[in-house]
């Protein structure tokens, strides 16, 4: 039987400590939320792999999903700087893991997912966690999720090639936007983790390291922010 325990320290002994994730609340969070129970059964053993895991396939035409890597969830997280007080949307929140990480630090996390299947299992997940201070919600991703607003930090759970101005004006002042953004859409496209910071109704935002992931379905760069 796997020891996912064990595999659960050594993801942050040797993919997020050495990697500048610093902040002790995200290493905690992450050493003891059982990942394994975010991911399809048949692959809880990749569950804590240094790599995006899927979780959700490809059906008629829609992409696959997939959970961030670890240790790119750990610094966008830690680059969104929440706050206990804090309330964040996770956008494509997929299986919940995302959510269930940043309830450890926040007052509390609405999880945006469009695809029901997956915003069950993301419910069934947090619940059986007896974590609290959530809500699964479905919804159109780029458009996020006004009405539970406004929030002090937006996740983007995937790659996107531009950010859409919805997601602004759904900020306090002072409220932080973090996401990985591309130059294409191929699944291998680098990308760079961005922060983007709403200050006087005007956002603005800086590349702070080299990321992967996968792209976040949705998004379309015809009416996104423009960099």
């Amino acid at each position: 039987m796997a020891d996912f325990e064990r595999q659960r320290l050594t993801m942050v002994e040797s993919q997020l400590r050495p990697n500048e994730v610093t902040d002790r609340r995200i290493l905690a969070a992450m050493a003891t939320l059982p990942r394994e129970r975010f991911v399809p059964p048949r692959l809880s053993l990749l569950a804590y792999m240094d790599e995006s895991v899927e979780v959700f396939p490809a059906i008629e035409g829609a992409p696959a999903r997939f959970l961030l890597a670890p240790m790119v969830l750990a610094r966008l997280v830690q680059l969104a700087s929440v706050q206990p007080d804090d309330k964040v949307l996770d956008v494509g929140c997929a299986t919940g893991y995302s959510t269930a990480v940043l309830a450890q630090l926040a007052r509390s996390v609405i999880g945006l997912e469009p695809e029901p299947e997956l915003a069950v299992s993301a419910a069934v997940a947090l619940r059986d966690l007896a974590i609290k201070n959530v809500e699964i919600v479905g919804g159109v991703l780029d458009r996020g999720y006004p009405q539970g607003g406004p929030y002090d930090a937006i996740l983007l759970n995937g790659s996107v090639q531009e950010i859409p101005e919805a997601f602004f004006g759904q900020l306090r002042e002072g409220g932080r936007v973090v996401a990985v953004v591309t130059s294409g859409v191929a699944k291998t496209s680098p990308g760079k983790a961005y922060l983007f910071v709403e200050v006087d109704g005007e956002a603005s935002g800086l590349p702070h390291f080299d990321a992967g992931a996968r792209p976040l379905p949705g998004f379309s760069p015809a009416r996104a922010f423009a960099f």
